[in-house]
């Protein structure tokens, strides 16, 4: 029988606690699309509704802003990275497939993102891949192919796929970019100052294209309908900026400071399967058994293709589940 110590124990504590942050992280990203389409679907623009999530989030990560605003100087190129891609190209790409394709299947899309990035490493960069990394490329190809009916001439609406690609292409561009300065060591920069400052470059980027000053602000005086029931727009916009974004970065944040990144990529593929179930119990978007054996296969492919990561300066590629939990693991994750 092994002989547990106090150590030993607080360690197993602290990774349960990462655990429960990490699921919470991802039940909280994954109902941003099941919040935001009965706001899109009672009228408002899909920019206006990343607009308003970017921008109320920006204003409540103001104060780390204002803690860390030596990266302004120390790290230009980086936040300005991630505000244009993982914030403002990411949710606008995505938000804008979600008023015309199923939450699933753009999210789903989406996670072809470590797929992406390989390609990225093996054809631009001419690095060596794994074989189990190619397999992760080809079961996700795969899956996606099940997940769009290829074989009934797309069933979805063909701009709203392009845009959950542009929104799988953004979060490839944040990974490349997110690969300058990774060796820094203690001068990493610290991931929550790099969230906000990215929502605020995010504010900025999505006020010059959304015009935020067009919205109908008596729209978020009503009600918003999910699959019949009628509740508060105000809630569903409280519940994208607080939970959606500003709850679920932090504790992504926090919890691979406490799991390997191994363990938060598999977490974080849950992701797409928690916003697959919301949507068809919420909004009553119904997927055929092709399309979840897709998805399984979309979630298999990308769970390998970025578990086959090697070691750090192995001088082989780096692949991630998500923009967030990439920046996060850049000297924070133990």
């Amino acid at each position: 029988m092994p002989v547990y110590t106090s150590e030993s124990s607080a360690a197993g504590g602290g990774k349960g606690v990462g655990l429960g942050l990490a699921l919470g992280s991802a039940l909280a990203f994954g109902g941003s699309g099941v919040a935001a389409k009965p706001l899109i679907e009672a009228g408002l623009d899909p920019l206006h509704v990343v607009w308003l999530r970017v921008a109320g989030a920006a204003l409540v990560m103001l104060p780390l802003a204002v803690r860390h605003r030596a990266l302004v100087l120390r790290r230009p190129a980086l936040l300005l990275g991630f505000g244009l891609l993982a914030v403002a190209g990411v949710q606008a790409c995505y938000f804008a497939a979600i008023s015309r394709i199923p939450v699933g299947v753009a999210l789903l899309v989406e996670y072809l993102a470590p797929a992406l990035v390989l390609g990225w490493v093996r054809f631009v960069q001419r690095r060596p891949v794994t074989r189990a990394a190619a397999l992760g490329v080809v079961l996700a190809a795969g899956g996606l192919a099940c997940v769009v009916e290829v074989w009934s001439g797309l069933s979805f609406d063909a701009v709203g796929l392009l845009l959950a690609l542009g929104a799988a292409c953004c979060q490839v561009g944040y990974f490349v970019l997110s690969d300058q300065g990774s060796d820094a060591g203690d001068e990493a920069p610290d991931p929550l100052g790099v969230i906000a400052y990215g929502l605020l470059v995010g504010t900025l980027v999505l006020t010059a294209v959304a015009r935020p000053w067009t919205i109908d602000w008596s729209l978020l005086a009503g009600d918003a309908h999910m699959n019949g029931t009628a509740v508060p727009a105000a809630v569903l916009l409280a519940w994208i900026v607080l939970i959606a974004t500003v709850l679920a970065y932090v504790t992504g944040v926090v919890s691979v400071r406490r799991l390997s990144p191994q363990v938060a990529g598999v977490v974080a593929c849950l992701e797409a399967v928690i916003a697959t179930v919301l949507a068809w119990v919420l909004l009553g978007e119904h997927l055929s058994a092709p399309q979840i054996i897709g998805g399984a296969v979309v979630l298999l492919g990308a769970f390998i293709a970025q578990s086959s990561a090697p070691t750090k300066g192995s001088g082989e590629p780096v692949a991630s589940g998500g923009a967030e939990r990439e920046l996060s693991r850049r000297g924070t994750a133990v």
